[in-house]
């Protein structure tokens, strides 16, 4: 019985940054920021992906790290998801260079349990179908809506797409996106009405992370903002979400506080700003530190006029 398991695929990231750095060639996607926040935190944790042998160079890194790669699946005559991140300031463009196979139901073995599953998709690689099967396998199911948002045109660059149908989110406890995305799904130019129609689905918890402004959190029929946790230094975004997710789940599933859980989502993911991928790991008081001084200052709900 593991506490959390990321399903989705890894991905190889090649990263273009706007601060006149070499490009930088990471091992990324949710598996990996999910899976380390958690594992630091004391989390037994373990991943649901399929990869290619280019993928073998980082297996020993993450077993080393605690995390259980019993499910993954290597295929020899593929590759891994790769995707090449350019950023200019703020701004990211997303170009797919690779995919690895996609997951299907067959993947998830019968003996699969876990006290939380976070689906996070990067390229379309699952279908919404299988939340069904993975329900059954968790109380707690945690969903990322990014892949299942993105379309590619001819040379593999992202858009993000509605979806039709979003009755599947009636199986998920948490969800969590960007502003742009749960704008996207929602058709709603307005945060309040995208958070609002989500819960409409039946999601008790909806987190929208808002990069340096933080993250809008909605639990327990309230809004609240939870400030971002200010990295010591900031050199690359790439991840920061997922660690959010990491930190947030690990501290879930012990039945801590939601907001609590929030300030160590938004602890972890500051580790994440201050190097390429996870160089630079963190130790679980360090996450607590950084955590507490977010919680001590008081998160209360925000008016009810919250838009974006």
């Amino acid at each position: 019985m593991l506490d959390l398991v990321t399903v989705g695929h890894f991905v190889i990231d090649l990263i273009i940054s706007s601060r006149g750095t070499n490009p930088v060639v990471t091992l990324g996607g949710p598996p990996t920021f999910v899976s380390v926040a958690a594992s630091t935190l004391g989390a037994k944790v373990g991943v649901v992906s399929k990869v290619g042998r280019d993928f073998l160079r980082y297996f020993d890194w993450l077993c080393h790290n605690n995390i259980d790669l019993s499910l993954v699946k290597v295929f020899e005559k593929a590759s891994t998801t790769r995707y090449e991140l350019t950023y200019n300031g703020d701004e990211r463009e997303l170009q797919l260079k690779d995919l690895a196979p996609s997951i299907v139901v067959d993947d998830l073995p019968s003996s699969l349990r876990a006290h939380a599953i976070h689906v996070s998709p990067v390229a379309n690689e699952l279908s919404t179908s299988i939340l069904g099967t993975l329900r059954d396998k968790t109380p707690l199911l945690s969903i990322d809506l990014q892949g299942f948002l993105r379309e590619f045109d001819e040379s593999g660059f992202v858009n993000l797409k509605g979806l039709g149908d979003m009755n599947f989110l009636q199986q998920c406890d948490v969800f969590k996106s960007s502003i742009e995305e749960i704008k996207a799904v929602t058709r709603n130019r307005k945060l309040r009405d995208s958070v609002e129609k989500i819960r409409e689905c039946g999601v008790k918890t909806v987190l929208v992370t808002m990069g340096r402004e933080g993250t809008l959190a909605y639990v327990g029929e309230e809004f609240y903002h939870v400030p971002a946790c200010k990295p010591a230094k900031f050199i690359d975004p790439t991840g920061a979400g997922d660690a959010f997710m990491g930190g947030f789940l690990a501290e879930l599933i012990r039945k801590r506080e939601p907001l609590w859980c929030c300030c160590v989502g938004s602890a972890a993911s500051s580790f994440v700003l201050e190097d390429f991928g996870f160089r630079r790991l963190p130790k679980g008081y360090e996450i607590y530190e950084r955590a507490t001084k977010i919680y001590e200052k008081g998160i209360k709900p925000v008016a009810n006029d919250v838009a974006a």
